[in-house]
This record gives C-alpha cells, structure tokens and sequence, in this order.
C-alpha cells in the first residue's frame, strides 16, 4: 500500500536514502533512523522518552485519539531525543496509532481500475463512522483483478480525521523536521515484522492504551481490529495482587508474569490475558468463515510480547507457531547491540516499520 501521504507530494518517488520513523505513543516517543545504500539497510541511531521525564502527564490520550500534552511539548520530547542521540536527519515519517486511524476492508462489484477511485470515494461513507468532509482517505486493491468481470474488488481502507493530520504537521514544524508522510500503525508494524513471509499471520500487538489484532496474508495487510484492552491493566493487576506502587508492579510483571509463584499474581494475569485469546479465537474463525483461510501463524509484538509464560500459553491455547519476531534482525547494526535490540524489538517495531516505508524501492 502506497504510504499514507495526506500531501500527495509528486516527490514520493524520489526515495531519500535516510530517514526517521517515529511512534508517539501514550507513555513514550520512540525515534528510529535508518539509511539504504545499495540494497541493504542499516540501524543509523535510536532514540525513546518516557514521558514521566518530562511532564507528569501522558503524551496523548485514546478517548480524545489526539495529544493530551500540547504541540509543543511533543515536539519538545522529540526535539529532545534527537538532540541527545545527535541525529540531523530531518526527513521522517509519523505511524499513526490505531485509536486515531480507523482501518476497514469493503468488495465492490467488478469493474475496470479507471473506476476504482471514485467507487472507493463513493462507498467510504457506508463503512466508516467519521464525516467524510473532516477525513483524508488511503487505500489499496488487496484482491480481485480490475477488468476482471468475474470477480469482485476488495479494498482495504484507512480512514483518518484531518485535525490529526494538521496535529502532527504542527509537531513536525515545531521539532524542526520534515513531514514526508503519515502511515497507520498497522501498516507499519506489518512491515517491520511480517516482512516477506508468505503465510497467514495473526499479529498481536498489546500496546500500553490498546491492542490491535492484524490478519496479514502473504505480506499484505487485510484485517485490522482494535479493542479496548492495554498492557497497563497488567501491571494494575500485579499492583493489586502485591499492594504495591505501579513502577514496582510493572517490574514484578515484566520479571515473573505467568509463570509467578504468587498465585495472586498469576491468577490475576491469566484473568485477564484470557478475554485476549477468546478475542483472537473470534477474529481467527471469522477470517477462516468470510476468506476460507487458516492462520498458520501467531507474532506476538508490543511491550507485553516478551512477558514470561506468554508465548508458550498462547501455544499451547492455539497449538501453532507463535513468533515473537524482532523487527531489527534485517538491519545491519554493530554486533555488540544483538541482545539490546532483540529486547527492544517488540517495542520498536511501529517506528521501525515507519522508517522502512520511506526507504522502500
């Protein structure tokens, strides 16, 4: 799918050869800058900020889908760890979280590819909940053939409000860069992690407000669902169980997770993981129903991904492959950063995928 770019600038074809991803997430910003020569791509300098070192407040909040900080203190945060790492690139790419973007799939009849774009146009509205006066659509063909009289479109459609848009061109003014393009934060995570696999995947990605289930086939994006269930509600519950603060609980969490002695603990988490597999089982029989196809994998990403006893539940559950992959392992990158990035992996991949799309031939 063609880059998310609201600006339509007739230079997206003209691939610079470094480039920023970053993911503005609730609790933190997170920078990744890459660069290509040749045809390989190199892991030029990282960057995260947690926003309790700045402010006392989170960098945005789902309920609004925007910045619960203003412009300038997000931009700040990014001004902040671009100084710090010492990165000039300016050209970047912003990955758009779930809970502001709203992604859907859609058939329209056989028709020729010339009709495509006004039948997308036409047909937006009877799927997605937002004014389509206040909406920047992207889209792409996921299948059928255009001119094919016998088989009908399907389209995947990414739907995002225009004030979001205008929220971070502001923040890029602010932190000094250059705005090259936006991309939903599913894309961009299929990006950095699926890679060219030519499986089904199912790919959780458990993030800090929400997480987002993606059915990708064969490299391509064709499901996305999010639901109202964050990582943060761990921690709470080991926080329950131990009647401790909540920076004590996330490393008791992170230490012990499933495979805790406290049974408090362990009873509290597999209560709520639990409700996270029931929903992947319901996206998973769906697909199989609507599209004939089995899941022949499950990646696990996100901050939660490297919870102890996570993947080999979610195994044994489904009795398939779970991956937890590392969206670093096709960047060239100095030896000595092996086990670093392989933790941070999960964490990255969103900024990782973002950086990716700008350099992508």
């Amino acid at each position: 799918m063609p880059i998310f770019n609201p600006f339509k600038n007739p230079f997206m074809m003209f691939f610079p050869k470094k480039m920023l991803g970053i993911d503005i997430g609730t609790a933190s910003v997170k920078i990744v800058e890459l660069s290509r020569w040749g045809g390989g791509k190199t892991l030029e300098n990282y960057g995260e900020i947690n926003s309790p070192a700045l402010y006392k407040e989170s960098f945005r909040n789902m309920e609004r889908g925007s910045y619960l900080l203003p412009d300038y203190f997000v931009a700040r945060a990014i001004r902040a760890i671009l100084d710090e790492a010492r990165i000039k690139t300016k050209e970047v790419i912003f990955s758009i979280p779930d809970f502001s973007t709203f992604c859907t799939s859609f058939e329209l009849p056989p028709m020729s590819e010339k009709e495509i774009p006004n039948a997308v146009q036409y047909t937006a509205p009877q799927y997605i909940p937002l004014p389509i006066s206040e909406t920047a659509l992207d889209w792409k063909i996921i299948g059928g053939e255009p001119g094919d009289k016998r088989t009908p479109i399907k389209i995947f459609l990414v739907a995002v409000p225009r004030r979001i848009i205008e929220e971070y061109q502001s923040v890029a003014r602010m932190a000094g860069l250059e705005l090259y393009a936006l991309e939903a934060e599913a894309l961009s995570i299929a990006r950095s992690l699926v890679k060219d696999s030519k499986k089904t995947i199912c790919l959780l990605d458990i993030g800090v407000q929400s997480t987002t289930i993606n059915i990708i086939e064969k490299g391509s994006l064709k499901k996305s669902y999010s639901f109202n269930f964050s990582s943060g509600q761990l921690t709470n519950a080991v926080a329950s169980a131990m009647g401790v603060g909540y920076t004590e609980a996330e490393e008791i969490k992170s230490k012990e997770g499933l495979l805790s002695k406290n049974e408090g603990i362990s009873r509290n988490l597999y209560l709520l993981v639990d409700p996270i597999l029931s929903e992947v089982k319901n996206i998973v029989l769906d697909y199989y129903q609507r599209e004939g196809k089995e899941i022949e994998e499950i990646y696990l990403s996100g901050g939660t991904a490297h919870l102890p006893g996570l993947k080999a539940y979610f195994g044994e559950v489904f009795k398939k492959d779970i991956d937890v992959p590392n969206c670093f392992s096709d960047l060239l990158y100095p030896p000595i950063l092996e086990d670093t990035l392989e933790k941070m992996g999960p964490s990255f991949s969103v900024a990782v995928g973002a950086a990716l799309g700008g350099l992508q031939t």
